[in-house]
């Protein structure tokens, strides 16, 4: 069973910049999507950003659109978001999803990571 392993999370202030990398357990298929999810206290997890086949299209959330980017390497198995500009209500749990299909629907990924806590301050 695919495993996803998140990494990058941590404190940062309100402008600054993170980058968060999601790690698979075993080879992706260049099918799969690859997804960033996050979850703020007391609220439903939303979509972030997805990544199709080999980075070859992608997919943002509004509220960050221009500020994230994401990206995937197919040889080392891993995906990226970059996080600039970051505003205190980007302060979330990023977690890391793969699916079939780019939707912001969080039901509809078959594998999810443990998540990685992302704090922004003013």
């Amino acid at each position: 069973q695919l495993q996803l392993i998140e990494s990058g999370g941590g404190l940062a202030q309100a402008g600054g910049s993170l980058r968060l990398s999601c790690t698979a357990s075993t080879p992706i298929y260049s099918s799969t999507v690859l997804a960033w999810f996050r979850q703020a206290p007391g609220k439903e997890r939303d979509f972030v950003a997805c990544v199709y086949r080999s980075g070859t299209g992608t997919g943002y959330a509004g509220s960050v659109k221009g500020r994230f980017t994401i990206s995937r390497d197919m040889a080392t198995n891993t995906m990226a978001l970059q996080m600039t500009s970051l505003k205190s209500e980007d302060t979330a749990v990023y977690y890391c999803a793969a699916g079939t299909y780019c939707t912001r629907n969080p039901e509809s990924y078959r594998s999810w990571g443990q998540g990685t806590q992302v704090t922004v301050s003013s």
